[in-house]
């Protein structure tokens, strides 16, 4: 996978130039990165394809296909706040600052939980969702990936 380093590179390049889309494929894998008129480029990863091993045996349900694990009983209806890009997570808006939000806080909507930092763009997160936040899954100043799992909120 590529680093954060290139990734802001390439997305640098991109408002440079101008550029819309690029795609690139290589031996790890392949990256595609796509932006709107204005917008922020979104990222998207595919893993290199799987090197030819035998096949483990898997338990099957009536379709023929593995069965997946059930998540545990805990984590069932829970909403997962996913990290829309390739950023820094920050969980105030300052090193002195409290938190925007702790595991035990109740959440609107409309409340931001944590800030995203970006090419030096901080990006506020809202919780697009009410109820009572459970678990935050990334520490401050962590760097974090597009789709990455945040917070995770018990609905209201």
């Amino acid at each position: 996978m590529t680093d954060l380093k290139t990734l802001r590179q390439l997305i640098r390049m991109m408002v440079e130039n101008d550029l819309t889309e690029v795609d690139l494929q290589g031996e790890d894998g392949k990256i595609k990165l796509k932006r709107g008129p204005g917008d922020a480029p979104t990222v998207q990863y595919a893993a290199p394809p799987p090197a030819q091993t035998a096949p483990a045996p898997a338990a099957a349900s009536a379709s023929g296909a593995p069965a997946a694990p059930a998540p545990p009983a805990e984590e069932a209806g829970l909403i997962t706040i996913n990290s829309p890009m390739v950023g820094t997570f920050y969980a105030s808006s300052s090193p002195d600052a409290p938190a925007f939000v702790r595991a035990g806080d109740k959440v609107s909507p409309d409340t931001v939980v944590c800030l995203l930092e970006a090419m030096k763009v901080f990006n506020e997160i809202k919780a697009e969702a009410a109820g009572t936040v459970t678990e935050i899954l990334v520490s401050n100043g962590d760097a974090v990936e597009f789709g990455q799992p945040l917070i995770k909120i018990r609905p209201a």
